[in-house]
């Protein structure tokens, strides 16, 4: 996912679409809504953490929740820092612990999914809880309600862990809706992309960001990549996106994910003036300014 993340912040110099910068100056209220639509599907979401421990060893962790494997309720993929190669748990119960080898560290993983609640896709939004203990430090991810699960996790110390990223997957033609939160001390940002035939019958898109439309592209096949800057909860945010392959792709490719469009919401420090901000490049006090990214993987239905 990162090369191909890099590959396309590569093309924005040279084909980046001027766009209206009316929502940054605060002087449009234009919402552009589609006369018919129809909703996609989520059907999968990752989060990226980086975990540091009392150690200053780093680690990565991927936990994805998805509709498409009935089979298990969610997976916990790990990567040690300094490691190329990393290991994926599939959870089949919805409450349980679990022991992960092989790692240079003893790792546990205790979860709780019976009171979890869902909405629209398929993670958990209240009433879950997914715990790491690692070395004997504690990482958690959702709300504690049980009050032995409280008191397991207050008798441990609190690893530092921050998300990366956060990856979602939506099936469908017409629209993706999505929330997201860039920085600690920020707002939650509801986040609309619609597509919808104009009246020359021709695909155009709009971005909305919390009902302010931040971009409408026009002739979307021939601008099919594109990059704009906003400014949230008084940083910069570059939104990226490529939609090559909705409309050129191969006949003999049935494969969804080759029709995707990839949308990239990518917080960066407001003193920097690049595009592409590469976290190896930066170090630890910068690291910590620069807040989670939003990748939307919006997939065409088969026409």
């Amino acid at each position: 996912m990162r090369l191909k993340m890099r590959n396309l912040a590569t093309c924005y110099n040279e084909h980046a679409i001027k766009v209206s910068d009316s929502y940054c100056s605060g002087n449009s209220n234009k919402i552009h809504v589609p006369l018919t639509f129809i909703p996609s599907i989520q059907d999968e979401v990752s989060l990226l953490y980086k975990v540091e421990l009392s150690t200053q060893t780093l680690m990565f962790i991927t936990l994805t929740w998805s509709t498409h494997n009935i089979d298990f309720a969610f997976t916990v993929n790990i990567k040690e820092h300094h490691s190329n190669s990393s290991k994926s748990f599939y959870l089949r119960k919805i409450k349980g612990s679990k022991k992960l080898e092989p790692f240079d560290f003893k790792i546990e993983l205790i979860w709780d999914l019976t009171k979890a609640i869902y909405e629209v896709g398929p993670e958990p939004v209240k009433g879950y809880f997914v715990a790491l203990l690692i070395n004997s430090e504690m990482i958690s991810i959702g709300d504690i309600e049980d009050s032995e699960l409280k008191k397991l996790v207050l008798d441990y110390p609190f690893a530092k862990c921050c998300l990366v990223s956060r990856s979602e997957r939506f099936l469908g033609n017409d629209e993706y809706a999505s929330r997201a939160k860039f920085f600690d001390t920020g707002m939650w940002h509801d986040i609309l992309i619609t597509c919808v035939v104009d009246d020359k019958n021709s695909l155009s898109m709009c971005v909305c960001i919390d009902k302010k439309n931040v971009i409408d592209v026009k002739r979307l096949r021939w601008n099919f990549r594109g990059n704009q800057t906003v400014f949230l909860d008084g940083m910069l945010v570059d939104l990226m996106w490529d939609v090559h392959d909705w409309f050129f792709h191969s006949n003999s490719d049935s494969k969804l994910r080759s029709r995707a469009g990839i949308f990239l919401f990518r917080p960066r420090n407001g003193l920097d003036s690049r595009l592409w901000l590469q976290e190896k490049n930066l170090d630890d006090k910068e690291q910590q300014k620069v807040g989670a990214s939003l990748l939307i993987c919006a997939c065409k239905n088969p026409s």
